[in-house]
């Protein structure tokens, strides 16, 4: 399994009227490594590549995160088939708890006509 993890800094930007992390930051920050992995594992490829959309999210909150905190994102792809990818993305605390795990279905599209396209085998080799 290829994870790939960042970093990323609690802003004052991301605090709810409850003191903590709005749940939408963590929707931005589960697109934002996945973009960042994609980008990462596709680097040294020339093929023309389609690209990316969202069919579903279901994000699971733990623990809260506050402003000023530091924290870590990890991913990977749990599994691939057809053209749909299942990507897993889990939020910690600089102590490694456990704030959230998304997990997100993607769908591969043909860059031409923006339809359903099956996941060639190299993008398949890239997520082991």
């Amino acid at each position: 399994m290829n994870r790939f993890r960042i970093k990323t800094q609690v802003l004052p930007e991301h605090i709810d009227n409850l003191g903590h992390v709005n749940n939408v930051q963590y929707l931005h920050w589960v697109q934002t490594v996945a973009h960042e992995h994609w980008e990462e594992l596709t680097r040294m490829i020339t093929e023309p590549l389609g690209f990316w959309v969202v069919r579903s999210h279901n994000i699971t909150f733990k623990n809260e995160a506050f402003e000023g905190e530091t924290l870590s994102l990890e991913t990977y792809v749990k599994k691939s088939r057809g053209v749909l990818s299942e990507r897993i993305v889990e939020i910690y605390n600089a102590k490694q708890i456990l704030l959230a795990k998304c997990n997100t279905q993607w769908c591969y599209l043909d860059a031409n006509n923006q339809k359903p396209r099956l996941i060639p085998n190299s993008i398949l080799e890239l997520f082991k």
